[in-house]
């Protein structure tokens, strides 16, 4: 029985080393963008593709798949009020359903990177998408204060609720960060009382985040060094949360790029999905995933 156990039990390594082992992410194809600035992330929301950057102004830009070709709509969103910069380095775009839209503001104080400020808004999305500014769509400002080293919101779920987790970029005490979104909506700062739900130590140099709720895994959008080399960190969410610490499940690393990845999403199956720098060339990358 106890030989058994052992046969079973290896068994079981070996087929969830082998799942590990194949999955992979390849660049099928580039595109190159201008009036994006240095891109900083993507987010996919029901066929439409939001690209954002930190042009003159920061801005977000609207495309579609059309074939394997990404498609500027002539849409564009500029994080501006009365013609003046507001969100000038965004660093997530946090929506899902009728829960409150977050986006992200990270700007370095110093050269060394050492001072941040890390703003989180509340805003009216589809205001902003029809209006195309700021103006009457800013509901709120929230200073993450609770943050080391910038913030880049995103929507997860844990024991069927669902949270804003956000990440730090440096390389000391990185963490992420599940905010609880009513509050997080109504708040001056995120130290405030019952805002912050949980948190767990991650890796180096967190990018942005990418959340998968079939496998209630979060995807850490990661640079190897910083602002360089492209990583992607899987990581059990549950696991993560209870352990204090992230559990990993796979790392890729895309080594035929050296620039600086900084973000991305899957599209509709998983499948595939679209990759972002902050280079002025080949800065939209389509992927291949394979599970």
């Amino acid at each position: 029985m106890k030989k058994l156990f052992l046969i079973l039990l290896m068994i079981s390594f070996i087929s969830v080393a082998f799942i590990q082992s194949d999955r992979s992410m390849q660049i099928q194809k580039s595109y190159s963008f201008d009036s994006l600035g240095a891109c900083q992330g993507v987010s996919y929301q029901k066929g439409r593709i939001f690209l954002y950057g930190d042009r003159e102004v920061g801005m977000i830009r609207e495309f579609k798949m059309e074939g394997d070709s990404l498609v500027y709509q002539q849409k564009e969103m500029r994080l501006t009020i009365d013609g003046k910069d507001v969100i000038n380095h965004p660093t997530g775009l946090a929506v899902y359903g009728s829960l409150p839209v977050f986006i992200g503001n990270s700007v370095r104080l110093n050269p060394e990177g050492t001072l941040w400020k890390a703003l989180i808004y509340s805003v009216n999305w589809e205001g902003l998408q029809r209006t195309g500014t700021l103006d009457g769509n800013l509901l709120n400002t929230i200073d993450d204060d609770t943050c080391i080293q910038g913030t880049r919101p995103e929507y997860v779920a844990y024991k069927n609720k669902w949270y804003v987790a956000t990440a730090d970029y440096g390389d000391k005490g990185n963490e992420v960060r599940l905010y609880d979104p009513a509050l997080l909506a109504k708040a001056k700062k995120t130290s405030e009382k019952n805002v912050l739900f949980k948190k767990f130590t991650c890796t180096p140099w967190v990018q942005n985040l990418c959340w998968i709720p079939e496998k209630n895994i979060l995807l850490l959008i990661q640079n190897q060094i910083e602002g360089r080399k492209w990583r992607f960190t899987y990581v059990d969410l549950p696991r993560s949360i209870e352990s204090g610490k992230q559990e990993v499940i796979k790392v890729i690393d895309v080594n035929e790029r050296g620039d600086e990845l900084e973000g991305f999403t899957f599209l509709n199956d998983y499948s595939k999905g679209i990759a972002v720098s902050s280079s002025r060339r080949n800065n939209a990358n389509l992927m291949q995933i394979n599970w």
